[in-house]
């Protein structure tokens, strides 16, 4: 008899090769689990879900598993990132007088509440890096006997050159190799930049330190993991896996530190998952496009179509994320589900067992191959379209396939179940379609919609079933995901003399502001009032659409999440119809009228741009408002932002890798000034200027991070056309 395995790649041989246990039919995993100071993003569960497939796969081929996956409360969780609120939760926990330990196990539980939301199993146990110190120090103690660390000023430091094998893992030998991979600076404690620490000393003031044979301090980055896997697991792991974010430096001090204690190999198989882009760039907190699991719930979007989205592409293949391409899978998984029911409520036929038996062995050999998790879902949709097994059947493979997906048929309600009214319904409209008559048939219809379902028709029959929650969010306002979606009208011929655009992100009070002072000012039928509701998952949206059914001219577009600053300002650019587009910030407030004097302004073709607040400068590395002043500017910023739409077609829309708003309008300034126009403000124009939430919502380390990012983007474009400057011109 056949016995299958499971071949994956192991980045350590650098081949595809089958998992072999120390122990035949029981299997351990080591996972290196979150890092505890805020939420993991959905890039991070990509490699949770790559692990949680690994062992679902060996326990349907009849092993026992026994996973470890640990929690990092220390290490990561830097005292300076404490002390500066990086995130806002821990900002709120400090005011309130929260120590490390409870802010870790806030996270502690956001993560395993996450996990169970993708339907992800519980390892067997989650040990927290706080309580193993002791197994630490033991550890680093053993290090040094044996040579391979050393002692500098109460550091201990790994001697990398003591481990002749260190960089087989991920190729990083060579001191040049270091900057791209080491997060920190150069230490001068060290013998050599590539050793790594192991205990660092306690500066004066950190709450998170212990008691060691060197003083106080805490332990270094790797050191944990080696710890809690050889506890657990003991000196024979056959599987460790993580995302390729770990291969260097953490896998690679892992290895050094666990084969220089135990003086001989620890893991038979390094697994490593690939990263998880978010619209075509690598996921990240300073990207703003760090999605939580949270996010995906706030907008009413089922958390097992992630799970169904990473099916979707090979563990070593990176995957672009999209909202498209996330409803997209809600869709398919709501589609699968229905067939599942479908199959479930068939009656079973006889000699059924042979056909269940080879899909069973033709699915389970495809994701033996390497977790070939599309090739499994292909064949799942492959056994839905087959006529070489029954109904009944392919429920049984499905259920037990799902063993493996993970994505819930079993649990799934059956849509079909209708209550009784609705039975009573479909009764009476079935009898008035056989009368032929079809305008009380499509009545009841519309009442059976209007309840929560949806009525299918063929010609001999119909069938009813409960509406999937993607069907009834789409029927609350149509969203879209990116800028790409939207046709432009930057060439059409102008419509309004004026349009207004506003992109918004929350805070329903400062919008009602904004935009209720837009249509005290612009009441007329000459002025278009465009809204982008930037991913808000509080009142906003409702609140816009009831301002949008009181005004003709007011339309609010939906994005199903929060769009880069750049790509939600060119999806109102593109859909303008004025002949004058006027930006406005959501922190504005219109005390007068405004327009008459934007188009005064702008009535010059040499001017490009007008607007409320410039900014000068004369070596591109200063930029000062002015102090108030009126006249022609080298940039404007992006209160008040008004040009002529058809300019646009010249200048080009605004660069969508400004995610952040922070320069975003000096880039866009100097696009018009590099085809030739003028800038000019008016200080006068009759605007309030209210709290910037696009500012005061973050911490200040993070608008530091996010503005300097920008002005980086900024500077590499333009440092060298100081021509264009006024002081200069």
């Amino acid at each position: 008899m056949e016995v299958r395995v499971l071949e994956l790649y192991n980045t350590l041989t650098r081949e595809k090769s089958a998992l072999v246990s120390h122990e035949k039919g029981r299997f351990s995993i080591y996972t290196c689990g979150p890092t505890v100071y805020r939420d993991a993003h959905i890039g991070n569960l990509r490699s949770y879900l790559m692990a949680d497939w690994i062992r679902r796969t060996l326990l349907l081929l009849g092993n026992e598993v026994t996973h470890i996956k640990n929690i990092t409360d220390v290490g990561h969780m830097r005292q300076e990132v404490l002390e500066q609120g990086e995130d806002k939760v821990i900002a709120a926990a400090i005011a309130e007088g929260k120590t490390p330990a409870q802010i870790a196990e806030f996270y502690t539980r956001r993560f395993l509440d996450d996990e169970a939301a993708i339907n992800i199993l519980p390892a067997n146990e989650f040990p927290k890096a706080t309580d193993h110190v002791e197994e630490m120090v033991e550890i680093i103690e053993s290090l040094l006997t044996s040579s391979l660390a050393y002692e500098v000023e109460g550091n201990i430091y790994f001697d990398v050159n003591a481990f002749p094998t260190y960089g087989n893992l991920s190729g990083n030998i060579h001191e040049s190799q270091l900057h791209e991979a080491v997060r920190v600076e150069a230490d001068p404690l060290k013998k050599d930049p590539r050793d790594f620490t192991l205990w660092k000393k306690a500066e004066a003031g950190r709450s998170l330190k212990w008691a060691s044979p060197w003083g106080y301090g805490f332990p270094g980055w790797h050191i944990e993991c080696s710890a809690m896997s050889i506890k657990y697991l003991g000196r024979n792991i056959d599987v460790h896996t993580g995302g390729v974010d770990n291969i260097f430096p953490h896998h690679e001090g892992e290895i050094a530190q666990s084969e220089g204690y135990t003086g001989r190999p620890v893991v038979s198989h390094w697994v490593h998952g690939q990263h998880l882009l978010a619209d075509g760039v690598k996921m990240a907190k300073s990207s703003g496009n760090a999605f939580i699991v949270s996010d995906l719930l706030d907008r009413g979007i089922d958390p097992l179509a992630f799970r169904y989205l990473c099916m979707t592409a090979r563990y070593r293949t990176r995957i672009n994320f999209t909202f498209t391409s996330l409803k997209a899978c809600e869709t398919a998984l709501n589609k699968l589900r229905r067939q599942y029911v479908r199959f479930n409520n068939a009656k079973a036929l006889n000699n059924n067992d042979e056909k269940i038996d080879e899909w069973n062995k033709r699915l389970l050999d495809r994701v033996c191959e390497d977790l070939d998790m599309p090739g499994l879902l292909d064949g799942v949709w492959r056994l839905v379209e087959s006529s070489d097994i029954d109904d009944y059947g392919k429920a049984v493979v499905m259920s037990k396939m799902d063993q493996l997906m993970g994505l819930g048929l079993d649990s799934t309600t059956n849509m079909y179940d209708l209550p009784e009214i609705i039975v009573s319904k479909s009764e009476d409209r079935a009898a008035l379609r056989a009368a032929s008559e079809y305008d009380g048939s499509d009545q009841i219809r519309n009442e059976i919609e209007a309840a929560g379902y949806i009525v299918e028709d063929s010609r001999e029959y119909s069938v009813i079933r409960s509406k999937d929650p993607s069907e009834i969010r789409e029927e609350k306002w149509k969203t879209i995901s990116s800028s790409a979606e939207v046709s432009s009208n930057i060439c059409e011929k102008s419509v309004f003399p004026i349009t207004v655009g506003v992109v918004v992100t929350g805070f329903p009070e400062d919008t009602r502001r904004c935009v209720s002072s837009v249509i005290k000012w612009t009441e007329s039928d000459d002025t278009e009032i465009l809204i982008l509701d930037n991913g808000s998952s509080d009142s906003t949206g409702e609140m816009l659409e009831e301002l949008s059914a009181q005004h003709n001219n007011l339309k609010v577009i939906h994005a199903d999440h929060t769009l880069g600053d750049g790509a939600a300002k060119n999806i109102l650019l593109k859909l303008a119809s004025g002949e004058i587009f006027i930006l406005l910030d959501p922190s504005v407030e219109i005390k007068g009228n405004f327009v008459d004097r934007i188009e005064e302004l702008l009535k010059s073709p040499e001017v490009g741009i007008a607007g409320l607040a410039g900014l000068r400068t004369k070596d591109l590395l200063h930029f000062h408002d002015g102090e108030g002043e009126s006249g022609r500017m080298d940039a404007m910023q992006g209160y008040c932002f008004a040009i002529r739409r058809q300019d646009v077609a010249r200048v080009g829309l605004m660069r969508e890798s400004f995610r952040y708003y922070r320069n975003l309008d000096l880039d866009f300034s100097f696009q018009f000034k590099e085809k030739g126009f003028s800038i000019i403000a008016d200080h006068t124009l009759p605007m309030e200027l209210h709290e910037h939430r696009g500012w005061t919502a973050l911490s200040e380390g993070e608008r530091d991070e996010l503005s300097k990012k920008n002005y980086g983007r900024f500077l590499k474009k333009w440092r060298n056309r100081t021509d264009l400057l006024i002081s200069t011109t």
